[in-house]
C-alpha cells in the first residue's frame, strides 16, 4: 500500500514539494546575486587600491619623446584639466627629459574648431616650444587609443622611448595599456589636480580600469 502524508487543509504531497522548490530556488537566487554584489566591491576596492598605487617613475630616465594624453578642450583653448598636464609636460621638457611632444586626442564635439591635439600644439607653442618639435595626433577618442596612434608616430620617427604624462589617477590605466601595445619599458611623468574633483574622476577611471581589464582579455 501507497501512504500520502497532506498538509494542513489537505495540501497535496505535490503542492508541498512545489512550495519548497520555489522557497530553494529563490534563496539560490538571493545568494548569487549577494555573491555578486560582494565580488564587485571587492573588485571595486581593488581596483582603487591599483589607481591610487600610480607615481611618476623614480627616477625619471631621459626619452625620446613625451606624450601627452589629451582631456576636453573648452572652446579654442584646453580645459584647465588639460592644461595641467600640459603645464607639467612642459616642465619635465625644460628640464630636458626628452626633447619632442607628441600631443593626442581628437574632436571632442563636430563644432568645435581644434582637436584635443591641435589645441595641445596651440598651447605648447604659445609656450615657446618650437612647432617641429610637437607631434600631433588627431584621432584618437580614447586612452588606448591615444597609446596605440602615438605608437605609430613613434614607429615613423625611429623612437624608442617615451614618457607618457597625464594625471595620477590616470596613470596605472595608461601604463598597463602602454605595456601591452609594446612600449620599450615605457616611464611615467604624474601630476595631480587642484582643478579637478577626485571623488568623480577616480570613481569614472575604477569604471574605465574595469572595461580595459575585460577588453585587455581579448587582445
Amino acid at each position: 500500500m501507497e501512504w500520502f502524508v497532506y498538509g494542513r487543509g489537505g495540501s497535496s504531497p505535490i503542492r508541498i514539494v512545489s512550495k519548497k522548490r520555489r522557497f530553494w530556488s529563490k534563496r539560490t537566487l538571493f545568494t548569487g546575486l549577494v555573491i555578486l554584489l560582494l565580488a564587485g566591491l571587492l573588485w571595486c576596492a581593488y581596483a582603487f587600491v591599483m589607481i591610487n598605487r600610480a607615481e611618476t617613475s623614480n627616477p625619471l630616465q631621459k626619452a625620446d619623446t613625451g606624450i601627452i594624453l589629451g582631456m576636453s578642450m573648452w572652446g579654442d583653448e584646453p580645459s584647465p584639466g588639460l592644461k595641467e598636464r600640459l603645464d607639467y609636460g612642459l616642465k619635465l621638457y625644460k628640464e630636458g627629459k626628452f626633447a619632442s611632444f607628441i600631443v593626442s586626442g581628437g574632436l571632442d564635439q563636430p563644432d568645435l574648431k581644434y582637436t584635443e591635439g591641435e589645441g595641445m600644439r596651440n598651447y605648447l607653442v604659445a609656450q615657446g616650444v618650437p612647432e617641429s618639435s610637437i607631434y600631433v595626433e588627431n584621432k584618437a577618442t580614447s586612452t588606448y587609443e591615444n597609446l596605440r596612434f602615438s605608437k605609430d608616430i613613434m614607429n615613423r620617427e625611429s623612437f624608442q622611448s617615451a614618457l607618457i604624462i597625464t594625471h595620477t589617477y590616470h596613470g596605472r590605466r595608461s601604463l598597463e595599456i602602454a605595456e601591452e601595445l609594446g612600449y620599450l619599458r615605457p616611464q611615467l611623468g604624474l601630476t595631480e589636480s587642484t582643478v579637478m574633483s577626485m571623488a568623480k574622476h577616480k570613481s569614472r577611471e575604477v569604471l574605465a580600469y574595469t572595461k580595459w581589464k575585460l577588453q585587455q582579455l581579448f587582445l
